[in-house]
């Protein structure tokens, strides 16, 4: 059995995998698939002639003494059409391997990024698969918003977890509960992020409920949380849109802790703020009365977004805090004055004789 050595040449320069390498897999395999025989002789190895592209089983030969005389080729019945089964198979097998390669390569360079893509439905239900063009992503169910509903045909963006190269091929693992998710898509909205004039210091949420962002400018002037917003609102609703409505709290970050903590209980209002513990993190937050519910948030939500966001141990507190009103004791009636002698009340005649 023979190979176009020509043929095979040009695939390894289209694909880009070294002739050798790919000419040492064909020899391999049809070495094992040789040895497997019951006839096969010792130390018999395939060779595959670089010239004409024939492949040949060669046994070398000892003397008595254990010297190399000679090359013998080694012909089994049938086995030129295990030969070529073997030769097709590795060939589109090392094909195969150098396209995942490709894919493997060209989506790990979107790790930590956003990527669009669309839905597909696929076989098993608690997996949303995403045509991305050459390959198919996947979300997982731990990656997906339970309040989200995914349909076929629909074009979503999700933030690349990873990329690895699995059994059956490239695994590309997106999410849409991820918090750089956001940061990802303010920067496809953003120009002053791309070029670094406004910085991201912080994401933290809460998928498909809401998301706390801080940032900062390094250029005097520019305004970040205007920068983020953008004209009319128009940058931010364009994320929040993404996001299906998903609530997002642009705030300023800074150095100054009980600032940055001030900042981060937007929108809430907040009175003061106080470092009490520089280890622990801990400061104390006074806000007027009616703004503690929005500070605190359902079910604590806005409190614990901003301690996430800052770092720092929160501890809120009103400004005007309602004195403890005790509930009143009963009141108890003194039993009537009563006659020793008639064992009855005692009452005040107002007759006249």
């Amino acid at each position: 059995m023979s190979v176009d050595v020509d043929a095979l040449i040009a695939l390894t320069i289209e694909k880009q995998i070294p002739l050798e390498k790919m000419i040492s897999a064909i020899e391999n395999a049809v070495t094992e698939a040789y040895r497997e025989l019951e006839d096969a002789k010792a130390q018999g190895r395939a060779v595959l002639n670089r010239d004409n592209g024939e492949i040949l089983i060669h046994v070398p030969l000892y003397d008595d003494e254990g010297i190399y005389t000679e090359t013998e080729v080694h012909s089994p019945e049938g086995f030129d059409q295990v030969i070529s089964r073997i030769t097709r198979k590795e060939i589109k097998g090392r094909m195969r391997a150098a396209k995942d390669a490709d894919i493997v390569e060209e989506f790990s360079a979107s790790v930590g990024d956003v990527i669009s893509g669309i839905v597909q439905q696929g076989r098993d239900s608690t997996i949303i698969y995403v045509d991305l063009g050459r390959w198919e992503g996947k979300i997982p169910a731990n990656e997906q918003i339970p309040t989200e509903s995914y349909k076929h045909g629909q074009r979503i963006k999700a933030f690349v977890v990873g990329v690895v190269q699995g059994e059956k091929g490239p695994e590309i693992t997106l999410s849409r509960t991820h918090p750089l998710l956001v940061k990802a898509l303010f920067t496809l909205e953003v120009p002053e992020l791309k070029d670094r004039v406004v910085e991201i210091v912080g994401v933290t949420r809460e998928p498909g409920q809401r998301s706390k962002v801080s940032v900062r400018s390094h250029r005097s002037g520019v305004s970040p949380k205007g920068a983020l917003i953008g004209p009319m609102g128009a940058r931010a609703k364009a994320v929040t849109d993404e996001l299906n409505g998903e609530k997002i709290d642009i705030v300023d970050y800074s150095e100054d802790l009980a600032l940055y903590v001030s900042n981060a209980l937007a929108p809430a209002r907040v009175t003061s703020a106080e470092l009490v513990d520089a280890e622990t993190k801990s400061v104390k937050v006074i806000v007027p009365d009616f703004q503690l519910s929005l500070a605190i948030g359902k079910d604590g939500q806005n409190a614990r977004l901003a301690a996430r966001l800052t770092g720092c141990r929160i501890d809120i507190h009103p400004d005007n805090p309602v004195a403890r009103i005790e509930k009143p004791k009963p009141v108890v009636e003194e039993a009537p004055e009563v006659d020793p002698e008639s064992q009855a009340p005692a009452t005040r005649d107002f007759r006249s004789n």
